[in-house]
């Protein structure tokens, strides 16, 4: 069963940062990517994300309003809302 798409939203994309803020249905996915850059995550809502890996690996992020982490350039994976509500963040990615 294919699930819905998260919805994400650039807010700035200059020469030095992107900002995207992301909008998740509940059970809705970024699906597959690879990070280009070093990048930020600011969640706006508290909840679990699943991350799928590579290799078939899953591990579950609890995430806390305003917490942020950092992550370097190169990560691969599919990020999944499966809490009952809608969750958010912004992503800054470092050019």
């Amino acid at each position: 069963m294919k699930r819905k798409s998260a919805i994400p939203k650039i807010q700035i994309d200059d020469t030095r940062i992107k900002v995207t803020r992301w909008d998740f249905s509940s059970g809705a996915e970024t699906g597959w990517h690879k990070h280009n850059m070093d990048y930020v995550i600011i969640p706006l809502s508290n909840g679990t994300l699943t991350a799928e890996l590579s290799g078939g690996k899953t591990i579950e992020n609890e995430l806390t309003i305003g917490e942020s982490y950092a992550r370097a350039a190169g990560v691969e994976h599919n990020i999944i809302n499966n809490n009952n509500s809608p969750f958010s963040f912004i992503e800054i990615e470092l050019k």
